[in-house]
């Protein structure tokens, strides 16, 4: 394992983890949609079919079932133990618009005509679009809390790395997956913009910054 995938995948974690430590400690899930968490839930569930029918290494297994099961907790604190924070109203993305297209797609476009190989190829088509309904959101309220653009950053992170990964493993290792390289580069384009603002927004809180721009 090279230390882009390793850096990716502990990038991945911490998004995770810091999405739900905000929605635990707060006891509130304002400012997070509920239907990107379903997104990424349906992602890790017909991606990591294979848990069931092949092994790798205790790495990876453990990294499957840390996911998974991540994901459901997160859509369990959600619409269930904290459905009453939930801001449905501005959460008003239309998931249909995302996985009947990108199911579609996987259907057309794919490395083998199998059930598994289907369901990995459509994990992977909608893992990059699955983000939308978050930004959606924020772009309908205008504003996103600290620990929400953290989660964003470490995701978009997480993807950018995969991205050097894939360069490594080309180099080095003769590997080339154009599907899942297409899909993280789509993935990481819609991060450029959202990048460039938590930067300018972490840059400007520092006090020599403050200081030497005369906020």
């Amino acid at each position: 394992m090279n230390i882009f995938r390793l850096t990716g995948d502990l990038s991945h974690l911490a998004a995770i983890i810091i999405l739900l430590l905000k929605i635990w400690k707060t006891r509130s899930c304002a400012g997070i949609s509920g239907k990107s968490q379903i997104l990424f839930a349906l992602v890790f569930t017909t991606r990591y079919l294979d848990l069931l029918t092949s092994f790798i290494s205790l790495y990876n297994t453990t990294m499957k079932v840390i996911y998974i099961g991540c994901a459901y907790a997160t859509v369990y604190l959600i619409y269930m133990k904290f459905k009453a924070t939930y801001d449905g109203n501005h959460d008003s993305f239309r998931m249909e618009f995302l996985v009947v297209p990108v199911g579609g797609l996987a259907c057309l476009v794919n490395h083998d005509f199998s059930f598994l190989e289907i369901l990995w190829t459509f994990s992977i088509y909608l893992e990059s679009v699955a983000i939308l309904p978050q930004l959606f959101m924020i772009s309908k309220t205008g504003e996103a809390e600290t620990i929400t653009t953290h989660y964003l950053f470490f995701l978009g992170l997480y993807r950018a790395l995969y991205l050097f990964n894939w360069i490594w493993r080309f180099y080095f290792e003769g590997f080339f997956d154009m599907i899942a390289i297409v899909a993280g580069m789509v993935q990481t384009i819609l991060y450029c913009d959202f990048f460039y603002l938590y930067v300018t927004k972490e840059k400007a809180s520092l006090p020599w910054y403050t200081k030497c721009s005369g906020a």
